[in-house]
């Protein structure tokens, strides 16, 4: 395992700081990365990706994030010589609503496949949405136990909002099992839907 201790640090200098401590990998390796903001995150995922390294993220605290990048082994050279860049967040107002915990009609299992495929494949967009909405069924993706846990907290630590119905947590019992993202009410999902550029309903 590798720390790479980047809090406080201004873009460039995490991807510099990550860059150099994927250079140095010649096996199999995992490297961690602190930053504190979200750009940083953003940044970091987009280099370690594109070196070959497989990443999640996570957001520990208030500024304070966890990228971590599983390497298979030493990456390619020609690599190693792409630019280090600091690209600023500039997503529209993009968001997603996720109203069961399955996606489609018909077999209920293939759905929640399903489902786990759609929110993994948010995570690989080029352009992350701005927000996701969870209410209903929906709300317990959210919650303890649910298999798309790592991907959403990978998304919210590159600053996506993850927001889910308390109402519905609350008639499913799971209140006190919200493991990521804000507990919000009716009248913020519908002010956040009427004031997006675009929705996305699986």
């Amino acid at each position: 395992m590798i720390t790479v201790n980047a809090m406080g640090d201004a873009c460039p200098i995490p991807v510099i700081k990550t860059k150099k401590a994927i250079q140095k990998v010649t096996g199999a390796e995992t490297i961690e990365v602190l930053v504190d903001n979200e750009i940083a995150v953003q940044n970091v995922t987009k280099m370690a990706q594109s070196s070959g390294g497989t990443v999640t993220s996570e957001k520990l605290a208030e500024k304070e994030f966890k990228v971590t990048i599983q390497l298979s082994g030493a990456v390619a050279k020609d690599t190693e010589a792409a630019p280090v860049t600091c690209i600023p967040d500039s997503r529209r107002n993009t968001v997603v609503v996720i109203a069961a915990d399955h996606m489609g009609e018909g077999k209920e299992d293939l759905g929640k496949v399903l489902i786990k495929g759609f929110i993994f494949a948010l995570t690989q967009l080029e352009e992350l949405p701005k927000t996701i909405l969870f209410y209903n069924g929906g709300a317990k993706i959210t919650a303890e136990g649910s298999e798309s846990l790592e991907d959403l907290k990978t998304l919210e630590a590159q600053g996506v909002e993850i927001m889910t119905c308390g109402t519905c947590l609350d008639y499913y019992g799971l209140k006190e099992k919200l493991k990521v993202g804000t507990v919000t009410n009716m009248y913020s999902i519908v002010e956040t839907m009427n004031n997006a550029d675009k929705i996305l309903r699986p």
